[in-house]
């Protein structure tokens, strides 16, 4: 099973138990962090699309780390002005691991399991009558 989630501006593919590098997330390590904007669900028997999302299904994810990407160099030049302006940048991520999908269905058979039947206790009620001497 997998699914196309929206974070971030961008897309992305997960399954159950990847690791996946987010732009960088307001979550602490070791939390959970669940992600609702699901584009399409995928499993062996069928495809669904959302329009734009698809309804009642969650991703789930626990937060490995943060960190920062590779250095880039960013280098502004213009001929015959003596103009050279080198500039750095690393871009911040968090490391996510996919720990849940959850569909729709899937929630209403949990529903269904944790709704059981109460049985009722019954005690019988004695009346009490006064006698007459």
């Amino acid at each position: 099973m997998y699914a196309i989630i929206e974070s971030c501006g961008r897309q992305y593919k997960v399954a159950q138990g990847d690791v996946v590098f987010f732009e960088k997330l307001d979550a602490e390590e070791g939390k959970k962090v669940t992600f609702d904007k699901v584009v399409l669900v995928s499993d062996d028997k069928k495809v669904e699309v959302g329009a734009p999302y698809v309804k009642g299904v969650k991703v789930e994810g626990k937060v490995v780390s943060h960190g920062k990407g590779k250095k880039i160099l960013v280098y502004k030049y213009k001929a015959k002005k003596n103009y050279r302006r080198t500039q750095g940048h690393r871009q911040p991520y968090t490391k996510v691991e996919i720990t849940n999908i959850k569909t729709a269905s899937e929630k209403a058979e949990v529903k269904e399991a944790s709704a059981k039947p109460a049985t009722k206790t019954t005690t019988k009620k004695t009346e009490t009558t006064k006698k007459e001497a």
